[in-house]
């Protein structure tokens, strides 16, 4: 099976893009091209396809469905070390890091 290739990024002054935005439209939505459109040399803004705005969306609330799992595990986490002073954690996590490093350290030739 052949997957088509990805679309080409054109980037277009403002004017240009108004000027020729049915030509521009019709490459987008055959999928050949995207458009990002400029103003005083900035991007301003682009034009995609529906195909490529929705795999935006999706990708974008997968994102948020990640951020909020690891939200929910770090709270979690968080709560099995409320009987901890800060203290006692800061001092070992110190050690596991001092250890980590040592590790590394050795397996890079290091020490």
């Amino acid at each position: 099976m052949v997957r088509p290739s990805a679309p080409v990024e054109i980037v277009m002054n403002l004017t240009d893009t108004k000027q020729n935005f049915s030509k521009v439209v019709n490459q987008v939505a055959r999928g050949e091209a995207r458009v990002v459109v400029e103003k005083s040399g900035a991007p301003v803004a682009a034009i995609i396809s529906q195909q490529e705005l929705r795999e935006y969306e999706r990708l974008r609330e997968q994102d948020a469905d990640r951020r909020e799992d690891l939200h929910r595990a770090l709270t979690e986490f968080s709560h099995k070390f409320d009987d901890v002073s800060d203290e006692e954690l800061e001092r070992v996590l110190a050690e596991a890091r001092r250890e980590y490093r040592e590790i590394t350290d050795r397996e890079h030739g290091r020490a």
